[in-house]
């Protein structure tokens, strides 16, 4: 055999074993607590989500800085302008898990999950998982800001990142390399099999079938089922009688001293982000006694219900609470704690 034959022979017997080696590997896909959730759903025949970006950890350092701070460093290393003002975008959102059971957006079950941990109790998601999300500014949020920013963002994180930024912080537009620094930041954020709290058994099942094509579809729908793919939002009004409260409701000024001290205290301490200062001591909780009556916006059940509004001159504002971020039962409570504590 001519030596060029034979190398042409040796050649192609290479390229079949490395054919059929990797007809024999696809599939084979160990996982481990630490896998991201993303990476298995993307194994097991799921397209990635159009916000996917391959994270760079400088990158994503400057996306933290933003989302902690509210600005960075540029690419001649010279300081951004601040996105907002007023606020940054842990004003209203946590970056750890929030929720004991990450299928259910229930405020009842989280007031002691994040008092436990630490965290505030606030108006807006967390950014633990916020990748792994299917839409943002759901339901009721068309109410606030209208059919046509809705529906750019609803369904683009990146659309989220920029209409947050402008509306909800009252900032400026952010560039586009920013917005990708904070979304390489929210990617190191992406749930894991862990987070899931998946057991042995179930990581084994995993590993067990997701080399198997007829399973793949049903092992898809069985994992997406352990987190919520959206993150609920639903307004509620005001009780008819502010005096009279919600009817049905009787407040526990236990709950009620969490509320305060974990959401109200976040933004309106000595120091915070709000102009309306409160404190530990009479006069605020006699003050917010007095107001709870009033057709006001320094109304508990007013403001909870409805916020208020960025208007020409006073771009502040406070973002209300959805059912999802405090219930009627909650508010109930914090009028307890304050009539409580206003004696």
């Amino acid at each position: 055999m001519p030596p060029s034959t034979l190398k042409n022979t040796l050649l192609c017997l290479l390229v079949l074993c490395a054919i059929l080696s990797l007809s024999l590997t696809r599939g084979v896909f160990t996982v481990t607590a630490a896998t991201p959730v993303a990476e298995v759903l993307h194994n097991l025949g799921q397209p990635p989500a159009k916000h996917y970006i391959q994270a760079d950890p400088a990158l994503a350092k400057k996306g933290e800085e933003i989302v902690l701070t509210g600005r960075t460093t540029n690419a001649d290393g010279r300081r951004t302008n601040f996105v907002s003002k007023y606020y940054s975008c842990t004003s209203c959102h946590n970056i750890e898990q929030e929720d004991p059971d990450l299928r259910f957006s229930d405020p009842e079950a989280r007031l002691p999950y994040v008092k436990q941990k630490g965290l505030p109790f606030l108006q807006g998601t967390t950014f633990k998982g916020i990748v792994n999300r299917e839409s943002w500014y759901n339901d009721d949020y068309v109410k606030k800001y209208g059919d046509e920013k809705i529906k750019v963002a609803h369904e683009s994180l990146r659309e989220s990142i920029q209409l947050c930024a402008v509306e909800c912080s009252q900032g400026r537009e952010m560039e586009d390399w920013e917005i990708e620094a904070v979304l390489a930041y929210y990617w190191t954020l992406q749930f894991t099999l862990g987070d899931l709290g998946l057991t042995d058994e179930e990581l084994e099942r995993i590993n067990t079938e997701s080399s198997q094509p007829e399973k793949q579809a049903a092992l898809r729908t069985w994992l997406r089922g352990f987190y919520g793919q959206t993150s609920p939002a639903h307004f509620y009004d005001a009780p008819p009688s502010k005096r009279e409260g919600y009817p049905g409701l009787t407040g526990d000024p236990r709950r009620g001293k969490d509320l305060y001290e974990l959401s109200c205290l976040h933004c309106h301490k000595a120091g915070g982000v709000s102009h309306y200062p409160l404190g530990n001591d009479k006069l605020s909780f006699r003050h917010l006694r007095k107001m709870i009556i009033k057709d006001s916006h320094f109304s508990l059940y007013q403001i909870v219900a409805y916020g208020t509004y960025a208007i020409p001159g006073h771009r502040p504002y406070m973002p209300h609470y959805p059912a999802e971020r405090m219930s009627k039962q909650q508010v109930e409570d914090l009028r307890a704690y304050i009539e409580l504590m206003a004696h």
